[in-house]
């Protein structure tokens, strides 16, 4: 199988971390979680992270791929590869224009590490999965971390402590590869340099694409919906739309007083363009429907926007 380039690990001769020059910055500055750090309507997340996520299928069915890798700068999905497009495709807009050929490119990333993990066969037959997430974080105090794991069935087998260079087994089966690994001292020390200085220079670059190519602040536009459960019990929804930076204040009031615990939030979640979208819900009685209002703060706002269920015509 061709190697691809990209910065992951190669395991040859002396084990070490191939790294490749950040891109230059284009004229137009354009910019991993299932380890995202998603967090509530309420408030955002003031730490930033880039991670991957690596899927290999042992016995994909047809019209699968065998594997693919997705990355995410925070909670949002930036690109995405496979074994049947073979293309590092772009998820928003603002990394459209980056150059393509220094974006990580999946087709070797694990493959010398997984095949040697599915010899172990502590599960025979069946359509097995193996994961992968690694990447890395800086919090709001400036600290950094960063995560390496590795999956099997959707399960923990073997993760990656880079400040002891030691590997935790989560699996009994996994024990074997966690002395053997250990016992490989280039390639503890590679995964630690990698996750403390190439992964946080990506991070830090990726972060400059997305601020330059979302400097200006978008508002929120809301609706209220309503959906009927019975003659004594309907849902009202407030949806808010379309907006950044992601930092929203969403509440429902019942005669101008905050509804704390009646209302039923729901993640701030990303839009393919960058923005950012999120809903809440409360039961009511539809007799008392006209006494609540939907108020949204946002820094793209001079003032709350109130709203309220309008019968559409």
């Amino acid at each position: 199988m061709r190697r691809l380039s990209g910065f992951f690990p190669e395991r040859t001769g002396a084990p070490g971390w191939r790294t490749m020059p950040l891109p230059r910055a284009p004229l137009l500055l354009l910019g991993v979680a299932l380890e995202s750090f998603v967090l509530g309507a309420l408030c955002g997340s003031p730490a930033h992270s880039l991670s991957y996520f690596y899927l290999h299928l042992r016995e994909p069915s047809k019209g699968l791929p065998q594997f693919f890798l997705r990355g995410y700068l925070d909670d949002q999905p930036i690109n995405h590869f496979d074994s049947l497009t073979r293309k590092m495709e772009p998820l928003v807009p603002w990394m459209e224009e980056g150059e393509k050929e220094n974006f990580l490119v999946p087709e070797w990333v694990f493959r010398a590490d997984l095949e040697k993990l599915s010899k172990l066969g502590h599960r025979a037959g069946g359509r097995h999965t193996w994961q992968v997430v690694l990447g890395c974080k800086i919090s709001q105090d400036g600290s950094k971390e960063g995560f390496l794991h590795y999956g099997y069935d959707g399960m923990d087998f073997i993760s990656f402590n880079k400040e002891t260079l030691r590997w935790v087994a989560a699996q009994p089966q996994a024990q074997k590869l966690k002395q053997k690994w250990e016992d490989d001292s280039g390639w503890s020390e590679g995964n630690k340099d990698f996750l403390e200085e190439p992964c946080i220079e990506w991070l830090q670059r990726y972060l400059s694409y997305r601020k330059e190519a979302l400097q200006r602040i978008e508002p929120p536009v809301g609706k209220v919906t309503h959906k009927e459960v019975d003659d004594h019990l309907e849902v009202l929804i407030c949806q808010a739309f379309g907006f950044y930076p992601k930092e929203i204040q969403a509440t429902w009031t019942r005669d101008g007083e905050i509804c704390q615990y009646e209302t039923l939030p729901r993640n701030v979640a990303p839009n393919s363009d960058g923005t950012y979208y999120v809903w809440l819900s409360i039961e009511i009685d539809p007799k008392e429907r006209d006494r609540f209002r939907c108020r949204l703060e946002h820094q793209g706002l001079q003032e709350p926007l109130i709203l309220a269920w309008k019968e559409e015509t």
